[in-house]
C-alpha cells in the first residue's frame, strides 16, 4: 500500500482548478472545497457572499512515489495569474484569491522555493503576489460542484474561456 499525501491549492474558481491535477499519474482525487475562513461548514452561497473568509481551492491526494509535491506546485502555478492578489481572470473578489496552502515544513520550503524560482525567473512583469500560507480546515464543496469539467463541460468551457485559457497560453507557450 502507498502512501499518500494532500496539497491545497486556491487559484481563482475551483472548477477550473480540477482537471489540470485530476489527470497526472499519481493523484488519487482532487477535492473542490472551501478553505481559509472563519466559518465552519460554508456553503457555496457562504463563501460567494465573500463574508465567510474562505477561498474555492483544490484538495489534492497524491502519491508522492509517483508525483512529488514540487511538480504539483509547478502545476498550479501554470493554472494562476501569480501577480493578481484580488482574484483570477473574471473571478474577482478574496474567495478567489491564489494561495498555496501548505501542511508541512516541507511542503512551505518547496511551495517558496518555488515562488523564489518563478520570481527570479522573469516570466511576469509584476511581483509574485500569490501567498503560501498554513492549511486550514478544509470544507468539502457540494456535491455538484464536483468534477464539473466532467459534469458540466459547457458552462466548464464558458468559465475556461474566462481569460485563464489566453493567459495560460500567452504565458506558458514554452
Amino acid at each position: 500500500m502507498s502512501k499518500t499525501e494532500t496539497a491545497i491549492f486556491a487559484g481563482g474558481c475551483f472548477w477550473c482548478m480540477v482537471q489540470p491535477f485530476d489527470e497526472q499519474p499519481g493523484i488519487k482525487s482532487v477535492i473542490s472545497g472551501y478553505t481559509g475562513g472563519h466559518t465552519v461548514n460554508p456553503t457555496y452561497a457562504d463563501v460567494a457572499s465573500h463574508t465567510t473568509g474562505h477561498t474555492e481551492a483544490v484538495k489534492i491526494t497524491f502519491d508522492p512515489t509517483i508525483i512529488s509535491y514540487a511538480e504539483l506546485v509547478e502545476i498550479y502555478w501554470r493554472q494562476t495569474d501569480p501577480t493578481d492578489a484580488a482574484g483570477q481572470f473574471q473571478d474577482r473578489g478574496d474567495s478567489y484569491r491564489p494561495v498555496i496552502f501548505v501542511n508541512s515544513p516541507e511542503q512551505r520550503a518547496a511551495a517558496t522555493a518555488s515562488k523564489e524560482r518563478l520570481a527570479a525567473s522573469g516570466r511576469f512583469d509584476e511581483p509574485i503576489v500569490t501567498t503560501i500560507e498554513a492549511a486550514q480546515p478544509f470544507y468539502p464543496a457540494e456535491e455538484e460542484h464536483q468534477d464539473f469539467y466532467r459534469k458540466n463541460l459547457f458552462r466548464y468551457q464558458i468559465e475556461e474561456m474566462g481569460g485563464r485559457q489566453s493567459f495560460i497560453q500567452e504565458k506558458w507557450r514554452d
